[in-house]
């Protein structure tokens, strides 16, 4: 025991006040001579010595309080270790069950049946006092169990990891570390049972940095060479397909630490094979192999391109992707009479670019009075001399509850004071032939627009003819050399309007004549349809959409590859995104009728097996704890 103010001690030199007020109050008499008692009244005496036992009572009470006030004022304390405080060491055992973990041993088993065995037997020889926690390791670190002291529940935990899909960071791992040795005041000995696999590792070796009350222990499960893999690293198909002999498939076949080999490569179609090719995939290479065609039916199709199993990991011998085929979509092309041009470029660059996904219906405005847009995936309007204004009505309640326009102003529209249904002024109507140069070039473009990102800087266009527009609440897409408006977005409703400031024949601008302009068609028919193209495959881990913006009240169903619904109802409800935590394929069902159908894939760099050298591994474990040492795969 001790004191932290020891000087107010000296307090208790006020102890003696009140021993001396007890003193003063203190009554004395002296005993006086008399001569006869007969004539007193007889009363009852009262008891000197109860008075005096009071009296010692307050007195004590009196030193007490005092005595209390000195010791309350000195801060005393008692030398024993902090209440609630553990002083043995936890053991954390960490099992990776990435997707690389499910590669074959010699053995015949997997590593990641070596990682559990090993951990098992850590776990029998701990002490029975000693708290344990189980944790696995995957894309992110999951606690199986609390730090506890019962082994039969901690093996049950260790017995329960299973084969997982995601890829393992232990750049990542050492970071939910540290956040999670932040709660834990004991000292924490870490052992990581893993196959230590090569790209896990970060580019910067700090960010394996462990807190300083953690001691790293590794239990490779993997040594030596790494052992020869293949593997389909990547497929290249499309989403939607429309007219399946204009459809193409084209994969990619990886080597890892293999020699030069051929491979028999089939594409794979609802569970049917449908077309096989021989590849020749040079030593630690990457070959490619194409499918010129993909027949499916009509609906979603899943699909795979598979190779020839040769390798301790077979499951990445194949790669899921799926595809849906419909009828193309219809667009509606509205023109003047006379104009012969803009229908004709549009129309063969919309046909030869959009892998059929579109057809054109080209119609001149005085024959449109009865057209109901709704009916097609987006309509245009080429340089119309006039609107009629049912029309514009129908084109204005078409954007307004989702649907889509392009408008070009040519110069017939550019003689009016607004642009219809977009809604803007028409401020000024340019001839650049007229003025010295005879035609401007585009200036700067906004590169991340859906209807510009794939089309250029369209740099050889030339602009003989521009209608500058008030361009309040659009979104500028492009501007010319001079600063001039070209391309502008605007949002009407739930829908768009996408202008463009001059026309879609070649005697307003050369537009249609360079290479650009198909692209910017095919882009911007996929961006007005909300049909943009779509990937039938995605990475594990990543995120599939589950609303667009005219979506947001519609409930949304997931299936997953167990022909599970992991959404609650609640979730179902509200959730924008789903994450995609394992392989196979998921599908999406919305309550307005729209499908989607995806092929889930692992991280193809988890296909390669190499392992972390053995030196790094030493300096990890070495720079996280001052000296824990490196444990030896067991036999």
């Amino acid at each position: 025991m001790g004191f932290l103010s020891p000087w107010f001690l000296a307090g208790a030199a006020a102890l003696a006040v009140p021993l001396y007020l007890h003193l003063l109050r203190q009554h004395t008499s002296t005993p006086q001579p008399f001569s006869s008692l007969m004539f007193f009244e007889p009363r009852t005496q009262s008891s000197i010595r109860h008075r005096r036992l009071r009296y010692l009572a307050l007195l004590a009470l009196r030193l007490a309080l005092l005595a209390l006030l000195v010791l309350a004022f000195s801060d005393p304390f008692i030398n024993r270790p902090a209440a609630g405080m553990k002083s043995d060491k936890l053991m954390m055992v960490v099992v990776d069950n990435s997707f690389s973990m499910r590669a074959k041993t010699q053995l015949g088993g997997s590593r990641l049946d070596d990682a559990k065995r090993e951990a098992i037997s850590l776990l029998a020889s701990k002490a029975p006092s000693q708290r344990a926690q189980v944790l696995a390791l995957g894309s992110q670190l999951a606690a199986l169990t609390q730090p506890i002291q019962d082994a039969g529940a901690l093996r049950a935990a260790v017995e329960s990891v299973a084969p997982g899909d995601a890829r393992s960071s232990f750049g990542d791992f050492a970071r939910s570390l540290r956040s999670l040795a932040a709660s834990e005041p004991s000292p924490v000995e870490l052992h990581l049972f893993s196959d230590m696999q090569k790209s896990s590792m970060p580019a910067n070796f700090t960010d394996l940095a462990l807190p300083s009350n953690v001691t790293l222990v590794l239990h490779p499960v993997a040594s030596g060479n790494a052992p020869p893999n293949w593997a389909v690293e990547s497929v290249d198909a499309p989403g939607q397909v429309w007219e399946p002999k204009k459809s193409r498939v084209q994969a990619v076949i990886a080597g890892y630490n293999t020699p030069a080999a051929t491979r028999t490569v089939s594409l794979v179609v609802n569970g049917k094979t449908t077309v096989t090719r021989k590849v020749d995939v040079p030593a630690n290479g990457r070959a490619t192999v194409a499918f010129d065609s993909l027949d499916v039916p009509y609906g979603f199709s899943r699909c795979e391109v598979r190779i020839d199993s040769a390798d301790a990991l077979p499951d990445d011998d194949a790669a899921l992707f799926a595809v849906e085929r419909s009828d193309p979509a219809a667009v509606l092309f509205l023109h003047e009479a006379g104009d012969r041009r803009s229908p004709l470029y549009f129309g063969a660059a919309l046909g030869s670019a959009a892998e059929s996904a579109f057809t054109m219906e080209s119609v001149s405005v005085d024959q449109a009075a009865n057209i109901q847009p709704s009916k097609y995936a987006f309509v245009v309007l080429s340089d119309v001399e006039s609107l009629p204004s049912a029309l514009e009505n129908n084109l204005q309640t078409y954007v307004r509850a989702g649907g889509s326009v392009l408008i070009a102003l040519g110069t017939n529209m550019g003689r009016l004071t607004r642009v219809p249904v977009f809604g803007a002024n028409i401020l000024q109507a340019r001839y650049y032939s007229n003025d010295g140069g005879g035609y401007l070039t585009i200036g700067d473009s906004d590169p991340t627009h859906p209807a510009v990102a794939k089309a250029g800087r369209w740099s050889g266009v030339k602009f003989y003819y521009v209608a500058r527009v008030d361009v309040t609440g659009s979104r500028v897409v492009a501007r010319l050399s001079d600063q001039t408006p070209l391309l502008l977005d605007k949002k009407i409703g739930e829908g768009r309007v996408l202008l463009l400031a001059s026309g879609l024949e070649n005697v307003t601008n050369d537009f249609p004549l360079h290479p650009e302009f198909v692209p910017f068609v095919e882009q911007t028919a996929f961006y007005l349809s909300g049909t943009e193209r779509r990937s039938g495959s995605r990475v594990v881990d990543s995120f599939l959409e589950l609303r667009t913006a005219k979506e947001q009240a519609v409930g949304v169903e997931v299936i997953d590859p167990n022909g599970r619904r992991p959404l609650s109802l609640k979730d179902a409800a509200t959730a924008q995104s789903y994450q995609l935590t394992q392989a196979g394929f998921y599908q999406l069902r919305l309550a307005n009728g729209r499908q989607e159908v995806v092929g889930v894939n692992p991280d193809r760099r988890e296909s390669d097996l190499a392992i972390t050298p053995p030196d790094v591994q030493s300096l990890w474990s070495g720079n996280s704890n001052n000296g824990a040492q490196q444990q030896p795969a067991q036999a």
